[in-house]
């Protein structure tokens, strides 16, 4: 080995050749830290693994707005919408772990290894939480000519079993688990067509070229308004306040049907954990403002904050449940 490597870069054994041991690995111990304290020093770049207007992506726009403040530079969004948020992942994993590249993610992300056969990234041991950012309902729609209830879409895919079709974000996306487990609790079978996004796979379902999608309530809520869209029943345990007459699709004919979605953001996983917990600080910061969590809110999501080795930890948890839910709903990696 010429070279000794460390987080903030590379030191030239050669070019220290006169320096002692002891100086040396001082030398080597120091540089993350101070690192660390210069960080940032150049814009940081957030990925969004999904197009523009999907919920992934408007929650890290709104936390970069306030994030800039705090860091001292331009927080800066970057849309590689493909393959349910994979695509983006597969770019942050072998980043720089330097702070400057970081990775907005959805429950998708802990989704990924229950319904996708082979991921090109572990997401326990190539990523480093920073932070969860919101939690959001999400709502299953229909057309505004297609059935208005729970009850009448389960039955009307029971009458045309394989002949009629749901919407995702994308293969393995949250959006694709939720419509699968919903599927499978309801005893129905209809196609699956992904999309690149969010946005796409509502605006398909507008369009009628597809049945049904499940689409988180920041999407929902203005479609729903402009009855574009029929809301059928909404994810969570309890009815929402933004859709106040939108029921549970478990109280709508679906019981013991729940699924809440979450959001977040990850750096590569060498990143040191001083500028982890810088990051985690200014984002904990800016999610605790009062106009960050009422504008979140006004979008149907509620902001929740954590700790980055507590996020960690959650998507661990969050992983193992979903796998386990994909065997109980027969859902297959594809």
């Amino acid at each position: 080995m010429n070279r000794l490597s460390t987080p903030a870069g590379t030191v030239s054994r050669r070019a220290h050749a006169g320096m002692p041991l002891a100086a040396a690995v001082a030398f080597a111990i120091a540089a993350p830290a101070a690192s660390a304290q210069e960080f940032p020093q150049r814009p940081v770049r957030i990925m969004v693994g999904f197009s523009a207007g999907s919920v992934v992506d408007i929650s890290a726009r709104v936390v970069a707005e306030k994030l800039s403040d705090g860091l001292k530079q331009p927080v800066l969004i970057d849309n590689r919408p493909s393959a349910g948020g994979i695509v983006a992942g597969e770019l942050v994993a072998p980043a720089n772990p330097d702070g400057y590249t970081i990775l907005s993610v959805s429950a998708s992300h802990a989704i990924g290894p229950a319904v996708t056969a082979k991921l090109p990234y572990d997401i326990l041991k190539d990523f480093a939480g920073i932070s969860t950012t919101v939690n959001v309902a999400s709502v299953l729609v229909t057309a505004a000519s297609g059935p208005k209830t729970v009850k009448e879409l389960i039955a009307q895919v029971k009458a045309k079993p394989g002949s009629m079709n749901f919407s995702s974000g994308g293969i393995a996306s949250s959006t694709h688990f939720v419509a699968e487990l919903f599927n499978s609790m309801a005893g129905i079978q209809a196609t699956h067509v992904p999309f690149k996004g969010i946005p796409e796979a509502l605006n398909a379902v507008i369009a009628g070229t597809v049945n049904y999608t499940i689409t988180p309530m920041p999407n929902a809520i203005p479609q729903t308004a402009s009855g574009k869209v029929n809301a059928l029943g909404i994810t969570v345990a309890k009815r929402q306040p933004q859709m106040p007459d939108t029921p549970t699709i478990a109280e709508a004919g679906l019981a013991g049907f729940r699924y809440d979605t979450w959001f977040g953001l990850l750096a590569p996983a060498a990143t040191p954990r001083p500028i982890v917990d810088r990051l985690n600080a200014e984002v904990v910061r800016v999610l605790n403002l009062p106009e960050i969590r009422e504008r979140f809110r006004t979008l149907g999501a509620d902001p929740i904050p954590m700790g980055a080795r507590e996020f960690d930890k959650f998507i661990a948890q969050q992983a193992q449940r979903f796998v386990e839910v994909a065997k109980q709903a027969n859902i297959k990696a594809e």
